[in-house]
């Protein structure tokens, strides 16, 4: 769409409020756009994308405005605008002294800045990258933290396969492929408004990114197992393993939030599937949880973490989060991770799963586990992965990372309940 000059005030206002980090910004900017209804949808997508191109490249825009006219916001803004709409279309709102800073911003090689700058890390998230990344690596990491993420979709085999999907889209007008690894997976080039289509309301599709897809292919659930999923929130994963079980047998979508339960229930509605019972919980020690004990095939745990996995869609996170944010989360990991275990009988499977890229929460928590459960064993997911015939090179645990998979950042560990 053609950029009007008013949408760098109505994107720097949001900026300022964006970067008082009081709360998500997709929520904040969601309350911004309803107050300003007039505002189209094309409009809204330049604001929104110029807004998370700063947060995304905070430290380095800040560096870059730190000279300039007007205020600080509005540089920012404007960096945010140029990298989403472009220079040429930014010059005709721009004063001759904002012209020539942007014409000069424009010409400074990145790679001339410092590399914490260019990173656009916090330094206690550098710090523990750097104990597992060589430096050009996480160089690469932390460019493509730097980029929006890409839309997944999941082809759902109980109304369509992939290439009935791909089709559709097509037809639709829409250009997509198949993901690399997820035997359903559908990347879609751009962001088309896909609520409309036939095939999303029909059931034939959902949203979920590639990584999250190969999560569920480490359950493996099978026809007619019992299965939990034991943080189910909206129910993503639920309806993948649903899928997989070709509405058989029973699975279990637990979750301590009624309003993302109620997020599932529409998605159920479409999905097709009859298996699927969703249990409000009031924590991992619930009543409801301990009458299940020992009867359970496969329980998937995907835990409450920091999510800075995500950070391409939610590059607040970074800025948002601190050390101190996910050390309060371990216990809880470690105290969920306990309770639905106590699900799984003999020979079951409980996979750990977290959207973060950080050892405290991931392989720690699994080895403290390990440790205090002599009962279960890790099984190496490259033998998982193989057995699913996904041809995707691992260790013993599932990691997947931007830069080298497109997925988003995720964790996976499987234990199996030996005795």
């Amino acid at each position: 769409m053609r950029l009007h000059g008013f949408l760098i005030g109505q994107t720097e206002t949001l900026l300022a409020e964006v970067l008082k980090l009081n709360g998500p910004a997709d929520a904040t900017t969601s309350r911004f756009f309803r107050a300003h209804p007039k505002l189209g949808h094309g409009e809204r997508g330049v604001i929104a994308e110029a807004v998370f191109a700063v947060l995304r490249r905070r430290m380095e825009f800040a560096h870059l405005a730190e000279g300039g006219a007007g205020s600080p916001a509005r540089r920012m803004a404007l960096l945010g605008l140029m990298q989403t709409a472009g220079r040429t279309a930014l010059k005709p709102f721009l004063s001759d002294t904002e012209s020539h800073w942007l014409e000069h911003v424009a010409k400074i090689d990145p790679e001339s800045l410092p590399l914490r700058i260019r990173l656009n890390l916090p330094d206690w998230i550098y710090q523990a990258l750097a104990k597992r990344f060589e430096p050009a690596e996480l160089a690469q990491l932390a460019a493509a933290l730097n980029y929006p993420a890409p839309l997944d979709l999941r082809a759902n085999p109980i109304k369509a396969s992939r290439d009935d999907v791909l089709n559709a889209l097509s037809k639709a007008g829409i250009e997509g492929g198949a993901t690399p690894f997820a035997p359903f997976g559908v990347r879609v080039v751009g962001k088309p408004p896909l609520t409309k289509l036939d095939a999303f309301q029909h059931g034939w599709v959902e949203v979920q990114d590639e990584g999250s897809q190969l999560l569920c292919s480490l359950v493996a659930p099978k026809r007619g197992e019992m299965i939990v999923d034991f943080c189910a929130g909206a129910g993503g994963k639920t309806l993948a393993l649903g899928a997989a079980m070709r509405s058989t047998g029973r699975l279990y979508a637990f979750d301590v939030s009624e309003r993302r339960l109620a997020k599932l229930k529409p998605r159920l509605a479409r999905s097709g599937l009859s298996n699927v019972n969703p249990v409000l919980i009031d924590s991992e020690h619930d009543a409801k949880i301990k009458r299940l004990a020992g009867k359970i095939d496969r329980v998937l745990v995907d835990a409450p973490c920091s999510g800075l996995g995500t950070l391409r869609r939610n590059p607040d996170l970074k800025w948002r989060q601190s050390p101190e944010s996910v050390a309060e989360l371990a216990p809880k990991q470690a105290s969920i991770l306990a309770g639905a275990s106590r699900l799984v009988k003999k020979g079951g499977r409980l996979v750990y799963a977290t959207c973060s890229i950080l050892e405290a929460e991931n392989e720690a928590v699994v080895q403290q586990f390990l440790a205090d459960h002599p009962d279960f064993a890790l099984v190496p997911a490259r033998d998982v992965l193989a057995e699913q015939r996904i041809d995707l090179e691992m260790g013993d645990y599932l990691s997947l990372w931007p830069h080298r998979h497109a997925t988003d950042g995720f964790f996976a560990a499987v234990l199996e309940r030996q005795s």
